[in-house]
């Protein structure tokens, strides 16, 4: 199964999709779903799939996951050929330097992030702001200015990686290894008969303020809506309080803008499939797309299964494949068992 996850994310991973510039992953992530949904369609730039048909006899429960991925727009580009950039997301800008980039304009263009080399630094050098980062792509300003204009996207060019047992490192694993928990979870239930019905939604813009999940939540109208995102995983240097074990399985998420009867669900479906999971206790709102669900329309029941990450919002995010295997499973044994919230 490990290899099927490597390449499943890597397919997810290796398409663009900048927050507000999903088209590509909207594509990708319908072609993925078709096999297993009765129906699919992008609306508003949201991918939704439904399994079989909807039924006012049985709960509805929506699966997500958002497409989108930090990165940045193209604001100017300089008179002698550089692009300059806003940032699309939250993003560290001392990690920005010497990254590889992809320009996303009228074609595809390969850039990096200027570097002042040590030897001609000053000393006393300040971290850049956003608005000081340039982008260098080799082309002369007249052709630039031909291939990229303000409001194109830029993503990382950094390809997915296996590193040692089952961790692999890339960007946007926050949140395409959502997406591919779901797959695997529609994998996992395919031809049975559930107690619920279910539908995928893939959201855009959760990055810049979770508008795919408002609009995508409306939409659906479901009785229970689990987000499927990304959460702290402990690495060096942390607060263990504030983050989960990387290979300890999936965190079920206990907060006050979240249903304590789907989340005591989801902690009972654990447990008696012996799937293993760890609690988060966010005493606030949870930053997911959840939050949005739970206020839309009249109000839905609303969780979150969270899978531990290390280096959030970088181009170098890491992730314990086991983590999305356990996460799929224990969605599959939430819908097996599903019942009112």
């Amino acid at each position: 199964m490990s290899m099927e996850m490597l390449e499943l994310l890597r397919t997810l991973t290796e398409c663009p999709g900048v927050s507000g510039s999903e088209m590509p992953i909207a594509a990708r992530g319908a072609e993925l779903l078709r096999p297993y949904c009765s129906q699919v369609e992008i609306q508003n730039g949201n991918v939704h799939g439904i399994l079989g048909t909807r039924s006012s006899a049985r709960p509805h429960v929506l699966l997500d996951a958002h497409m989108d991925q930090v990165g940045f727009l193209v604001t100017a580009i300089t008179e002698d050929g550089f692009i300059k950039v806003g940032n699309v997301g939250g993003m560290d800008c001392r990690l920005m330097p010497a990254q590889r980039v992809t320009v996303h304009g009228r074609r595809d263009i390969p850039g990096v992030i200027a570097s002042v080399p040590p030897h001609l630094q000053n000393g006393g050098e300040h971290v850049l702001s956003v608005s000081e980062l340039l982008i260098d792509t080799g082309l002369s300003p007249e052709a630039l200015k031909q291939a990229v204009a303000p409001g194109d996207s830029v993503s990382f060019a950094m390809p997915l990686r296996q590193m040692q047992g089952d961790r692999v490192t890339g960007p946007a694993l926050d949140d395409r290894c959502g997406m591919a928990a779901i797959l695997r979870t529609l994998e996992l239930v395919q031809g049975e008969t559930l107690p619920c019905t279910v539908e995928v939604l893939f959201s855009v813009q959760e990055e810049t303020g979770e508008c795919g999940a408002i609009t995508g939540g409306y939409t659906a109208n479901p009785d229970v809506a689990l987000a499927v995102d990304v959460t702290f995983a402990l690495g060096h240097g942390e607060d263990a309080a504030k983050c989960g074990k990387m290979g300890g399985g999936p965190m079920i998420g206990l907060a006050p803008s979240l249903s304590r009867n789907v989340s005591e669900a989801l902690i009972a479906a654990a447990e008696a499939e012996e799937i293993s999971w760890q609690p988060e206790v966010m005493p606030g709102m949870t930053g997911t797309n959840a939050d949005r669900f739970s206020v839309t329309r009249g109000g839905v029941c609303a969780g979150t299964v969270s899978i531990p990450l290390r280096y959030m919002h970088t181009p170098s995010e890491v992730i314990a494949l086991s983590d999305v295997e356990q996460t799929a499973k224990l969605l599959a044994a939430y819908l097996r068992r599903c019942g009112t919230c």
